[in-house]
């Protein structure tokens, strides 16, 4: 039974060994010494969740600027050419023969026409609005979605320089462990100690490889999450590069650090801009109930002359300008519940709002 025990002793130990000096070879052969900054520098240009969130900014920019171009006229141009046939006249009835009257087959026109929004309820402002403050929500998202990049990868710098000094520690305490071992065998050749104190020296330096593989392992996998952060390859070891050193900033007023995590909390900003919208959404409701004005016009040539009679084959030019006004009846009673769905919407995110606001504190 003691064989057995010590041949699987002899094993693990071997196992570990083999695995250790595996691990630290492949390390040695590829390792990237970094620092804290260094690592954020390089997540914030190589995260796929910024770039995503960084699109999403974009895009809402690009919106904002579609928006404001709708405040120029609408333009549009146009031409056509027709063929007309002979007006059949029955001057004696349906059932006999009619008269044809000559007409000009051939029909010419082409022109442009335009029409600018004077005013609609103020609908394009609030739409300019609404984006813009789509804008400002994307822009706060990208920016929680860095600091939480940056948070994890701080969160696992930490672990790995952790796990390194453990692993130094780890492997100074193997080499006591083998010194007490290499003193318990001489002692128990002299027949000072006995065979099982040997053994359990043995097994105690065994777990302690077996901790040292768990540690090891511990490193590849941080180093390769800080890697798919960075954008390295997941082969590359992080050796952090920066020191321990912590230091405390007490902050020793409630009013002051309230006023901090108010100042950089992002979902107490994003729950602002989300109320802000609500009240845009309440006047764009409203607004539906507005009148539309707004200035046109057109102006076109067109062959033959059928403007004015009497009709002749020659070209003539026309152009037509005003101011058109109108106003949606039905939107006083179509309007209704429009706003109060959006004066509810509005009241619910101000609550939301407000417990956001109590989560913080």
């Amino acid at each position: 039974m003691k064989h057995k025990y010590k041949l699987f002793v002899a094993a693990l130990t071997s196992i570990c060994s083999s695995i250790c000096y595996s691990q630290i070879k492949t390390q040695e052969n590829d390792t990237l010494r970094i620092s804290l900054k260094e690592i954020w520098q390089k997540a914030d240009s190589h995260s796929r969740a910024i770039e995503i969130k960084r699109k999403s900014a974009e895009i809402h920019y690009e919106e904002i600027k579609d928006a404001q171009m709708e405040r120029y006229p609408e333009i549009g141009v146009s031409g056509s050419i027709e063929k007309a046939t002979n007006i059949p006249i029955y001057e004696n009835g349906l059932f006999k023969p009619p008269v044809q009257h000559e007409v000009i087959h051939t029909l010419y026109r082409t022109g442009a026409d335009l029409y600018l929004n004077i005013y609609n309820g103020n609908k394009l402002n609030l739409k300019i609005q609404e984006e813009k403050t789509l804008h400002k929500i994307a822009v706060i998202q990208q920016d929680q979605t860095i600091s939480d990049i940056r948070y994890k990868a701080a969160a696992l710098y930490l672990d790995l320089q952790k796990s390194m000094i453990f692993r130094s520690l780890m492997v100074e305490d193997i080499a006591d462990q083998e010194k007490q071992l290499t003193e318990i065998r001489a002692l128990h050749k002299n027949g000072v100690v006995l065979k099982s104190d040997v053994l359990r020296v043995e097994l105690e330096l065994s777990k302690r490889k077996m901790v040292l593989v768990q540690i090891e392992n511990d490193i590849l996998i941080a180093s390769q999450k800080l890697d798919i952060i960075i954008g390295e390859p997941d082969e590359k070891v992080i050796y952090p590069s920066d020191s321990l050193d912590v230091q405390n900033n007490f902050i020793s007023k409630y009013d002051s650090c309230l006023a901090e995590a108010m100042q950089h909390s992002f979902s107490y900003h994003v729950s602002e801009q989300q109320t802000q919208l609500g009240k845009i959404h309440l006047k764009e409701a409203k607004a539906n109930a507005s009148p539309k004005i707004g200035m046109y016009g057109d102006f076109y040539y067109a062959n033959p002359q059928i403007f004015l009679y009497p009709y002749n084959p020659y070209w003539y030019s026309l152009g037509i300008g005003g101011i058109k006004a109108s106003f949606p009846i039905s939107s006083l009673y179509h309007n209704v519940h429009k706003v109060r769905a959006a004066t509810m919407e509005l009241e619910k995110e101000e609550e939301a709002h407000k417990d956001t606001q109590d989560k913080v504190r």
